[in-house]
């Protein structure tokens, strides 16, 4: 359906302008699901192109359809919210805001997908239905992809029938795109432990009782429960990464509080480990006189490709950029995504952009979450001409033939 050259050729041309776009958006971070700056900039670099747009009543939001007669309807989505976190790459478009930096993606997410809406609106006329394209807040922890859903960006008159991202990876090589069927990226559940004692003089631990060891104990104990209680060929990451406890050195507390996360590629896993935790957290603290109480906060679920979808990106990315430009990914990574919710909800796929910097090796590159993380902004083009191609081929094929 697509002439695959014209289309890169195409994607090519915009690719200034995706730049000096991303650029502005990395250099203006906003958090969480209210980005009024980054909403008006989506806004205005839309605006002129024949869609149908709408914003968000509770989040900064913005959906656009590119809607041309009858067919079915395939969603596009970018995210745009930045990481609470400060930015240490010396860039001279780097983030003005302190505290805040784009360090995984999402600003080449939006300037991606923008140059998709442009690219696509110069073929309306090869479209035999509608593209809907997702632009949202909130994906770093705060649920957006939910919120969007609630709102109605699934439905319609005519209601999405399959669903497609990207998500960029320096740590895989530029203008290459990656996915897998089936568990893509893990769920993420944030652990809070509470081990209660009896506080006292650090001289004489036996007139007290200690926190400090057991919640030692209880973190050792995790990790040998990840590799004894769980299935190693589906496996979990279980990490502590705070232990709060103490005034003094002469004090023994009579609390310690830890802080960690869960990581599941399964839903199978995810509840057999924190049936494991609860039990383990519990009785080691008793088993020393004590108690000891796990709160799991539930985060975003597994992230799990349809296989169909999979192996329908892996053919658009095979056509679009030759053979050695696709790549099935062997195992799924533990990070987490909020579009593992229109999964549930949808047929379709993610797939990885790769992004390592010029002169960079991918395995040494700085990962998204980092304070020093960059992109090879020329695979921007890629990704657009991707986002483009995933949705000619979808709608040319047809709502019978199209991946379930």
């Amino acid at each position: 359906m697509i002439d695959s050259a014209q289309l890169l050729e195409d994607a090519e041309r915009l690719l200034p302008d995706l730049i000096d776009l991303r650029r502005r958006i990395h250099r203006a971070p906003e958090l969480g699901l209210a980005l009024p700056n980054t909403q008006a900039t989506v806004l205005d670099e839309i605006d002129g192109l024949a869609l149908d747009t709408r914003t968000g009543e509770s989040v900064s939001s913005v959906v656009a359809d590119l809607a041309v007669g009858a067919g079915p309807v395939v969603l596009l989505r970018g995210d745009m919210d930045a990481l609470p976190m400060p930015e240490d790459t010396g860039l001279e478009f780097a983030s003005a805001i302190d505290g805040c930096m784009h360090a995984c993606g999402h600003d080449a997410h939006t300037a991606m997908l923008v140059g998709a809406a442009r690219l696509l609106h110069a073929r309306r006329a090869q479209l035999p239905g509608t593209v809907r394209f997702m632009f949202q807040p909130g994906e770093e922890g705060h649920h957006g992809a939910r919120y969007m859903i609630e709102e109605g960006v699934l439905d319609g008159d005519v209601p999405v029938d399959a669903a497609f991202a990207l998500h960029v990876s320096p740590n895989l090589p530029s203008g290459t795109i990656w996915t897998r069927g089936g568990p893509l990226m893990a769920s993420a559940d944030v652990l809070e432990i509470k081990v209660s004692g009896k506080g006292g003089h650090a001289s004489t631990p036996y007139l007290a009782s200690d926190p400090m060891p057991i919640a030692a104990e209880i973190v050792q104990a995790l990790q040998v429960m990840v590799t004894r209680r769980i299935n190693t060929f589906d496996p979990v990451v279980v990490t502590i990464t705070k232990i709060r406890a103490g005034t003094t050195d002469n004090v023994i507390p009579e609390a310690v509080d830890m802080l960690g996360t869960l990581r599941a590629v399964s839903e199978h896993s995810r509840a057999l480990a924190i049936d494991a935790m609860n039990q383990l957290v519990e009785g080691i603290a008793s088993a020393h006189g004590m108690r000891a109480e796990l709160t799991v906060h539930k985060g975003y679920p597994v992230t799990i490709n349809h296989d169909d979808g999979a192996s329908f990106a892996l053919e658009v990315a095979s056509d679009l950029l030759g053979a050695e430009g696709a790549g099935k990914m062997p195992a799924p990574v533990m990070g987490a995504e909020d579009f593992s919710y229109v999964l549930q909800r949808r047929p379709g796929a993610m797939s990885f952009l790769g992004v390592c910097p010029p002169g960079e090796h991918p395995a040494r590159a700085h990962a998204c979450h980092s304070n020093r993380m960059t992109i090879d902004e020329a695979a921007m083009s890629v990704g657009a001409a991707m986002y483009a191609a995933l949705a000619v081929e979808y709608l040319g094929r047809g709502e019978r033939d199209s991946p379930r």
